[in-house]
Order: C-alpha cells, then sequence, then structure tokens
C-alpha cells in the first residue's frame, strides 16, 4: 500500500474518532502510518503496536518487534537479538500485541487506550494538537524508541501531504 492510498483509504477512520472522541484526526492516522508502516505491518488491524498486556485470552498475537530498554536483562516471550545502541540496548523481541476483527476497532481502541491509561492524561489534555500529543505520548513511554516524537511529527509531515 503507498502513502496515498493508506491516506485514502484510513482518512475516514480517523475522522471517525475525531467525531466520536475529539482526538484530531492526524493523531491517528500519523500514528497508524508510522507503527504500521503505512499500513505494510498492521498485523490483525493492529496499526498501533498496541501491546496485550497477558498473550492468553485470544484477542492477542505474537508478533516481531524492536525495543530499545536501559537493561539487557528484560524478559519478552522470546528474546531474538540484544545489541548495545548508544546508552540503550536494542532488543529484537517476539511479543504479545492485541488484534482486532476490523480496522474500525483497531482505530477505536486506540482512543480509548490513551483515555482509559492515567499515565496519558497530560496528552489527552492536548488531544487537539497533534505535534503536543506526540511529545506527551513520548514522554510517558508509549514507545520504546528515543526520538519516538520526532518520527511522529516527521511522518505527520508526510500525511498532510498526501490529504
Amino acid at each position: 500500500m503507498t502513502p496515498e492510498e493508506f491516506v485514502k483509504t484510513y482518512l475516514p477512520e480517523a475522522k471517525k474518532e475525531e467525531k466520536r472522541s475529539g482526538f484530531h484526526y492526524l493523531i491517528p492516522l500519523t500514528q497508524a502510518a508510522l507503527e504500521s508502516g503505512w499500513g505494510s505491518k498492521a498485523i490483525g488491524n493492529n496499526f498501533f503496536g498496541i501491546k496485550d498486556t497477558d498473550g492468553v485470552n485470544g484477542n492477542e498475537q505474537l508478533i516481531t518487534t524492536t525495543e530499545y530498554l536501559s537493561t539487557d536483562k528484560a524478559k519478552f516471550p522470546t528474546v531474538l537479538k540484544i545489541v548495545k545502541a548508544g546508552n540503550k540496548f536494542k532488543y529484537t523481541v517476539k511479543d504479545w500485541f492485541r488484534k482486532y476483527p476490523s480496522a474500525a476497532m483497531g482505530f477505536a481502541d486506540h482512543t480509548d487506550f490513551f483515555l482509559k491509561n492515567p499515565r496519558y492524561k497530560k496528552a489527552v489534555a492536548v488531544k487537539d494538537n497533534p505535534s503536543k500529543f506526540f511529545d506527551e505520548i513520548a514522554k510517558a513511554g508509549y514507545a520504546t524508541a528515543p526520538d519516538y516524537a520526532s518520527q511522529l511529527n516527521q511522518v505527520m509531515k508526510s500525511v498532510i501531504k498526501r490529504l
């Protein structure tokens, strides 16, 4: 799927979420583009890399991912590789992620995820400002990539060009 096709296909889902929850449509659309590689890695309609915490109730899938952590002693279902990356350790692992029967349900769970998790309170307070929202979720630890907010802001520029 090209970035143009991705935006055309999933802009309606992002707009539905904006109407339902008040999250600016660029937030889910941009984050979905980054996390899923413009839709190429949206396994089980999980466009956002939302993890499943237990891996036991049938709504999860084991997927290869990359994590950046300050220790080389972290536990995952499967560790494939660990390499030193600056002051962090770059893990390639298999971990449990949520899966959804449709893209619409994945997009809805994305916004609900932020609303239900108190650690994202500051982000939810700026849900009408995508750039500030990205800064806040990065500070709150949504992803382990050290430049996560910067990555999101770059992808958002690409999304905007395709609207």
